[in-house]
């Protein structure tokens, strides 16, 4: 599905240059960026979303087992 997107001079001088380095379209270009791009955010996004598991004991109490508390 063709899309349109619009980007700044710097960036479309930035992907001509990598074509013209690499020999990939800047169809093929834009696709890799997308979907590495995309796979960052789903992870970042993920891991922020998990809740962080709470302790059954407090800290005082597993250094007190442990030997290392008072």
């Amino acid at each position: 599905m063709p899309h349109l997107l619009r980007m700044n001079r710097d960036l479309d001088a930035r992907l001509d240059r990598l074509a013209r380095t690499t020999g990939l379209g800047k169809a093929a270009l834009i696709e890799r960026c997308l979907e590495e791009g995309a796979e960052a955010l789903e992870t970042r996004l993920m891991l922020e979303e998990t809740p962080v598991p709470r302790a059954d004991r407090s800290i005082d109490q597993l250094l007190r087992e442990s030997g290392l508390g008072a």
